[in-house]
């Protein structure tokens, strides 16, 4: 068998190029690290959400044996959303498989095969940060893509973004303001979820958001006499981390510094807040790759795929991904901002 012909063997089917890159690891974005999405595997390009509010009443008391009051049901509605889909094409040509040689024990496809593992490993942190972005995305409540489209999630749902924030971190006041702020926020996002359980509040900070926030007096008052202390002092609680957090005002702040390309996932001067244990608040959804082999079987988070050029010059190959990425109830979303 040549060298080329490898291609043709089992371990290059798209069952096999596809489990493999499932089993790359990758170094997780925060959010990703979170695991606050919930992931669903579906069979079609399109997901259908069915929406329906409940209502809470007071029930006035009536007479034994009298009919009771009545509540009325409340409609439902059927959102439909399209299921983005995120290719990336290469190849790999003959000449580049032609110096690969066998080493010792191992067999010409071994070889291949770990320089098709290294494409399609590069190609993956690529898909990696792109499904971060779509999650950062999410809980903005804008999800943007790299074409410039964005997906209005207040906007499908049919509700209004709550108003942005503005915490006046650079007051110089300690009386408990901006402790009382977190408050407001932790009973604003309670009355929005309307009785459904959250275990907590977190908040994703751009750079200059959280210096400011590290700097503010009540912040610095509450743990100048803590262990934190020496942490504070240069600017990052838990800076061993690759990222900072610390909890204040029962919210949990954390330093996103995440960027590709010179694009950072989370605007300087902004904070973006969201509940933690709301059942289903995030999802993400995966569709199946757009293959003869894959029509209407439930979706992978990634795919892998190669065939052999017209030309017989080498092997093109692909690797995609179809995930959307939403917020079930984007009216718990807030921003904040620092100016």
């Amino acid at each position: 068998m040549s060298i080329l012909d490898v291609f043709n063997g089992d371990g290059f089917s798209v069952v096999s190029l596809t489990d493999a890159i499932n089993s790359l690891k990758f170094v997780p974005g925060y959010v990703g690290s979170r695991g606050l999405f919930g992931e669903s595997s579906v069979s079609t390009t399109t997901v259908a959400i069915e929406q329906k509010g409940d209502t809470l009443k007071l029930i006035p008391p009536t007479p034994r044996g009298a009919p009771g009051t009545t509540i009325e049901k409340t409609a439902r509605s059927m959102l439909s959303i399209n299921v983005p889909h995120f290719q990336i094409d290469d190849a790999v040509m003959a000449e580049e498989v032609q110096n690969v040689r066998p080493f010792g024990q191992e067999s010409g496809q071994d070889s291949v095969m770990r320089l098709i593992g290294e494409r399609m490993q590069i190609h993956g942190q690529s898909h990696e940060a792109t499904l971060e972005y779509s999650r950062i995305g999410a809980i903005k409540g804008l999800v943007t893509y790299a074409d410039g489209s964005i997906l209005d999630l207040f906007k499908i749902f049919g509700v209004t973004k709550e108003a942005v924030i503005d915490f006046n971190l650079d007051a110089t006041s300690t009386t408990g303001a901006f402790r009382k702020a977190c408050a407001a926020v932790t009973r604003q996002m309670a009355g929005i979820l309307d009785g459904t359980p959250f275990v907590g509040i977190e908040a994703i900070c751009g750079d200059n958001f959280f210096d400011n926030l590290i700097a503010n007096a009540e912040v610095r008052d509450t743990w100048r006499s803590s262990l934190q202390a020496a942490e504070l002092r240069t600017n990052y609680v838990n800076a061993g981390l690759t990222f900072g957090s610390f909890i204040f005002g029962g919210i949990m702040w954390t330093n996103y510094r995440g960027s590709v390309d010179g694009v950072g996932y989370v605007h300087t001067d902004h904070a973006h807040l969201y509940p933690v244990g709301v059942p289903g608040l995030f999802k993400t959804y995966v569709a199946p790759a757009d293959y003869m082999e894959t029509v209407n079987t439930l979706g992978l988070l990634r795919y892998a795929k190669q065939f052999r050029m017209p030309n017989d010059k080498g092997v093109s190959m692909e690797v995609q991904t179809n995930p959307l990425n939403i917020c079930t109830r984007p009216r718990v979303l807030i921003d904040s901002t620092w100016t």
